[in-house]
């Protein structure tokens, strides 16, 4: 840039009297003008990796919508890495914004298709959303790339439960285990299931199973319904006063229907719950709950 030049003044006489005309024909000085810098484009992809990762840092610290807004931020600056559209993906899922969680999980596929993590977290959005049957396709088109996925194959068996495929789902929840065997979640579903298909002797040897992996409070009531029913009063009791005080959410039928509990399984644990030993368990755990209804 030019710098800003001073008028040299000619010694001669001749020039000093130059006519008025002439004088306004003379070039006028340049302006200073201002200098910004202007970021190259490997410096605003830097600059949107350190963005991303402030965003990832909100999230674990459990603000959503701010991570959200550096997430946006990040992919307006770099727009064509898909780890800053999951991160504002993920953001936007925990802000319960679905669809626009939706959108940006695609743009991320768009850039990088072979990705499962992708597919397996677009599938989650809709299972979330109660929509079992776009969830399969996009579990079984993760599960190409990663076969060897747990976690997907416990998604396929939920999504199997919703539309009331249950033999299907317990052969998902049994890949899932057989994968990773201390995956007590997929073990307690498949515990579920059976349940439901009327098979209340191996869903209580599953039961057993999962607590010796985690002492939840959710196969500690499902199984202690299923032992009710079958005239176990004394261990039935116990530890459905145990799982209530773990969790009294389990106390309403509501939120044991969110977590895919069968029919079967609630309406025994709504006879066990009526015992007269546990009414002041039941009481407490109903004056403690805080679960509401997911949106």
């Amino acid at each position: 840039m030019d710098v800003l030049r001073g008028i040299k003044f000619k010694r001669s006489l001749t020039a000093a009297l130059i006519s008025i005309s002439n004088f306004f024909l003379i070039a006028p000085a340049q302006a200073l003008v201002p200098y910004v810098y202007l970021p190259t484009e490997v410096e605003l992809s830097g600059s949107s990796l350190g963005i991303g990762r402030t965003a990832a840092q909100l999230l674990q610290m459990g603000q959503p919508k701010e991570a959200a807004q550096l997430a946006a931020l990040a992919v307006q600056l770099n727009p064509n890495d898909e780890r800053l559209w999951t991160v504002l993906a993920e953001a936007q899922l925990r802000s319960n914004q679905l669809e626009d969680a939706s959108q940006s999980l695609a743009k991320a596929k768009k850039i990088n298709p072979n990705n499962a993590g992708l597919w397996f977290a677009e599938a989650a959005i809709a299972l979330r959303a109660q929509r079992p049957e776009e969830a399969i396709p996009l579990i079984q088109r993760g599960l190409q790339i990663d076969a060897n996925n747990a976690a997907a194959y416990f998604d396929l068996g939920n999504a199997r439960i919703m539309q009331n495929k249950l033999a299907i789902a317990l052969q998902s929840f049994e890949k899932a285990t057989e994968i990773k065997p201390e995956f007590w979640e997929a073990l307690n579903n498949q515990a579920l299931v059976l349940f439901e298909l009327g098979e209340h002797d191996e869903a209580i040897q599953r039961w057993r199973r999962v607590l010796k992996l985690d002492q939840n409070a959710e196969p500690m009531l499902a199984l202690a319904a299923a032992l009710h029913q079958k005239g176990e009063q004394i261990e039935a009791l116990s530890l459905a006063k145990e799982a209530l005080s773990k969790n009294p959410n389990y106390v309403l039928p509501m939120h044991q229907k969110e977590q895919l509990w069968g029919s079967h399984v609630r309406q025994a644990t709504a006879n066990l719950l009526r015992e007269a030993a546990l009414a002041s368990s039941v009481e407490r755990a109903q004056a403690n709950a805080t679960w509401k209804k997911r949106q």
